[in-house]
């Protein structure tokens, strides 16, 4: 298992995509099909600026978990989706979503619980 986390494994560097701030909730926020940026936006429900969502969205194409279509229209029209390689990701995510919901006041709880914030660590 340790091999798992070396610093140039396959398997740590998808860790750290996956556990980057805005990937998870950008991939779910693409499970349910093709969606165009401004979309992308309110159903992630704010808190990410148009350009961290852009910068997140480049990374996970170029990583191959999203594809992005741009149609030849005018006004040009531009869509992204889960690839195929992405979908794989959605049954984690969900696992992951529902342990958060059976865990989350729990862990609420301990961090109220703690007399020293953890900046302060």
């Amino acid at each position: 298992m340790s091999e798992f986390f070396l610093a140039d494994c396959p398997g740590r560097l998808t860790v750290e995509l996956i556990a980057d701030k805005w990937t998870v909730v950008v991939l779910a926020g693409l499970s349910k099909g093709p969606v165009r940026h401004g979309e992308l936006i309110e159903l992630i429900g704010g808190g990410i600026s148009r350009k961290v969502l852009t910068q997140t969205l480049r990374r996970l194409e170029s990583h191959g978990l999203v594809r992005r279509h741009a149609y030849a229209e005018a006004p040009p029209r531009v869509e992204y989706e889960l690839t195929p390689l992405g979908v794989t990701l959605i049954d984690p995510i969900h696992v992951l979503t529902e342990w958060a919901r059976a865990n989350g006041e729990a862990v609420l709880d301990a961090l109220d619980a703690d007399p020293e914030p953890v900046a302060r660590r």
